[in-house]
């Protein structure tokens, strides 16, 4: 049976993961006979947002790695836990959590730097050349990951592939339905709920994403 990490962000599209995106990609690995272990950082997050008003709560601080167990229903590890020979893949959700808790893309746009602990993590299935599904905002890592002319995708977005462009990385504007895949670099991405109207348009790139990182497992 492969054995896929996910990686979160916290639980909230502004402050954390993208908890549909999340549910999904966990749903279709294991309908496709695989298992999964969900990973975040021990970190503090970004800043902590109401969902409901879509405000900044100032005063509330609140930890990557304990919102992401919400997700996880508890089964989660810090990301120095990885022993990456018991994996053979990685699926990276979206959500404002990845572009403000696994890198500063959110404050520092093109200029951003992955968060240590996170690029630890991903860099030891790039190093291994074990697959990377990445989702949403996502992608935008991609390039400091990975390096010069890798590919990938945010959707159609033109100031995000700006920046995805101005890291070293080659872009490609693709719809809601459909992957983009770099074959020498192992890495899948999707633009899910970056183009997506609804749950179901969101579902149909990840299902594509999950069986395509599987496929290359």
């Amino acid at each position: 049976m492969k054995k896929v990490a996910v990686l979160l962000s916290g639980s909230g599209v502004y402050d954390g993961t993208e908890l549909h995106e999340s549910v999904l990609a966990l749903l279709e690995i294991t309908k496709a006979g695989a298992s999964y272990q969900c990973f975040a950082p021990n970190i503090p997050q970004y800043h902590v947002v109401n969902h409901l008003t879509g405000e900044v709560a100032e005063n509330e601080i609140r930890n990557v790695l304990v919102e992401s167990a919400r997700i996880a229903r508890g089964e989660v590890k810090a990301v120095d836990e990885l022993n990456i020979a018991d994996f053979d893949a990685l699926v990276i959700p979206g959500g404002f959590g990845a572009a403000k808790n696994l890198c500063d893309f959110a404050v520092a746009g093109a200029e951003h730097s992955v968060e240590p602990s996170v690029e630890r993590f991903i860099s030891q299935f790039a190093s291994t050349h074990k697959p990377v599904g990445f989702i949403c905002i996502s992608p935008i890592m991609i390039p400091k990951l990975y390096g010069q002319g890798v590919s990938g995708t945010i959707g159609a977005d033109e100031g995000t592939a700006a920046a995805f462009e101005l890291q070293g990385g080659q872009h490609h504007a693709v719809s809601v339905h459909d992957i983009m895949v770099d074959e020498q670099h192992k890495v899948v991405s999707t633009p899910a709920y970056m183009l997506a109207d609804n749950i179901v348009e969101a579902h149909s790139g990840i299902s594509k994403l999950v069986s395509k990182v599987l496929e290359m497992a």
